[in-house]
């Protein structure tokens, strides 16, 4: 990850933190620059993609300030990094475990994670949730010849932390795909969705930094629960 980028994450966190609130000023460049011991060029590429997502805007010859309509549920559509260490900032990440089962992989899976039909996968439905507030069902399939060890006390916190603390394993790209949908009936139970309700629902396969797939899922999420910003930046910002 660049620097820019590094930079533009901690000031994101500060502002989910709540150190800085909707209309609040940011310092100026020279201070930013000052504080992480970096250029007022590297300081203008994390400014400049924070305002590309629309966290903070600037007002020329006065400063850059958080937009009044900053989410506190965004998310980069490019990053992912686990939901527990994603909201970690905005409190406590709780998962009820819903089901949980050790399978042969369908066709589908096989395919997603690279896999053959005799390797088993687990076969996992969570309700997480943020500070007792509903957030999202998570449906997970992962091989067991990849990411071995998962037990129910492990779905009751975080899998992403078994795999880099316990197994040692680093975490690598995902590639996501986002749709609307209409609620089923685990929305309704579950994220406290009506039955007209829409919601979020996100498909993705992601993979260790070695290229191995080791998770296959889908998030749904409520819609008034999540926000996903996606940039192109290779240019404006190289």
């Amino acid at each position: 990850m660049a620097q820019y980028q590094s930079i533009a994450n901690d000031i994101r966190n500060q502002i989910i933190r709540g150190d800085y609130q909707q209309g609040d000023q940011l310092p100026i460049q020279t201070e930013l620059a000052t504080q992480y011991a970096t250029s007022r060029v590297t300081i203008q590429k994390a400014l400049d993609l924070l305002q590309i997502e629309g966290v903070i805007y600037g007002k020329k010859g006065v400063g850059t300030f958080v937009t009044e309509q900053f989410s506190l549920y965004d998310n980069a559509v490019q990053d992912y990094m686990g939901l527990t260490k994603h909201y970690a900032q905005l409190g406590t990440i709780e998962s009820k475990l819903i089901s949980f089962e050790v399978r042969f992989p369908d066709e589908t899976e096989q395919l997603k994670l690279r896999i053959g039909k005799n390797d088993s996968v687990y076969d996992i439905i969570r309700l997480r949730m943020l500070d007792g507030t509903p957030l999202m069902l998570e449906y997970t399939i992962m091989p067991i010849c990849v990411i071995p060890g998962i037990n129910k006390r492990i779905l009751k916190s975080s899998i992403y932390s078994h795999i880099t603390k316990q197994l040692g394993l680093t975490i690598g790209p995902s590639v996501r795909r986002i749709r609307a949908d209409k609620s089923d009936a685990y929305d309704q139970k579950y994220i406290d969705c009506a039955s007209t309700d829409p919601v979020l629902e996100v498909d993705q396969v992601v993979y260790l930094d070695n290229g191995t797939p080791f998770e296959y899922s889908q998030t749904r999420h409520r819609y008034d629960k999540v926000d996903f910003t996606a940039t192109n930046l290779e240019h404006r910002l190289m």
